[in-house]
């Protein structure tokens, strides 16, 4: 990959003027500081000449450039795209869009980088570093692409294995609550099927009672006596 950021130096019409001059020496002082990686206060001279000139392309151009190396890809992209819509040059749309390219690819978007790349080798057919990064942004995809397919394909398999883990669990809970509920027939069963020892010997106490009973009734009727025939 050469992801080479192009910036642009300052060219001022001869009618700018007075306000011309402090846009220029803002620029210039930001693309020293640039140039010395010092970004972050290339990044206010920038600013600052924006706020001067609004519709300054290399205001725009070269801010965008400060911010890319600041880690700062979302707002750089912004900027390229202000500097592509405001400038009537090809040559720096071409380069806006390759540096567009380049923030995107930063941040791992190579579907967009691919984009970008192709809409600047529209405008300059001719420039190697674009058509490099635009294969290299193209093979990044491609893994990319299959990268989540791989992934969309575990995260089905994960969930399938899930499914069936919960299945499996409601059947051994299931399993488990009939295995219990069989168990507690079958001690109801065996409880009913065997007398204690306690019980029978209870059993036998009460029948021997009745049966004492019964032969002392009987003993006590035996013993009246009954009348006989009465005489005439």
């Amino acid at each position: 990959m050469k992801p080479i950021l192009v910036i642009i130096a300052l060219v001022v019409s001869p009618g700018a003027c007075a306000l011309s001059q402090s846009v220029r020496s803002l620029v210039n002082e930001g693309n020293d500081l640039y140039e010395g990686e010092r970004f972050t206060d290339a990044e206010v001279n920038y600013r600052k000449a924006i706020e001067k000139e609004p519709a300054l392309v290399q205001g725009h151009f070269n801010l965008g450039n400060s911010l890319h190396k600041q880690g700062k890809f979302d707002e750089s992209v912004k900027k390229y795209e202000a500097a592509s819509i405001k400038t009537e040059s090809p040559e720096t749309q071409a380069y806006a869009h390759y540096n567009i390219g380049n923030s995107y690819l930063k941040e791992q978007k190579y579907q967009d980088a691919v984009k970008s790349y192709i809409e600047s080798l529209k405008i300059n057919p001719h420039d190697h570093d674009a058509k490099y990064n635009l294969s290299y942004a193209l093979e990044k995809l491609k893994q990319q692409q299959q990268q989540k397919k791989s992934d969309k394909k575990q995260d089905k398999n994960k969930d399938q294995q899930r499914d069936q883990d919960k299945q499996k669990q409601q059947r051994d809970q299931q399993n488990q609550k009939q295995q219990g509920q069989d168990q507690q027939r079958q001690q109801q069963a065996q409880q009913q099927k065997t007398m204690s020892k306690e019980d029978a010997q209870r059993i036998l106490d009460v029948l021997k009672n009745s049966e004492k009973d019964v032969q002392k009734k009987l003993r006590v009727r035996q013993g009246v006596r009954t009348k006989t025939d009465k005489d005439w």
